[in-house]
């Protein structure tokens, strides 16, 4: 690699919107992310939110256009 023409590597300190926080390498000091592996459905296991809200419009959309009645 050449001397004096690449980026200085330093610790960064990396903040998620739902307040985690942690230290990762690069060449910025701080990072603000929207989510991280604490607050991600997919990596904690916590599917729910997601799930529900699209059920309600799913819900919403058959009651709107009677597809909820049985027949």
């Amino acid at each position: 690699m050449k001397k004096g023409i690449h980026p200085e590597y330093v610790d960064t300190k990396v903040m998620c919107a739902c307040g985690n926080t942690f230290t990762v390498k690069s060449n910025k000091a701080e990072l603000h992310i929207e989510t991280c592996d604490q607050c991600h459905p997919f990596y904690n296991g916590k599917k729910d939110g997601a799930n529900a809200s699209k059920a309600g419009r799913v819900e919403k959309f058959n009651r709107k256009y009677g597809f909820d009645k049985q027949n």
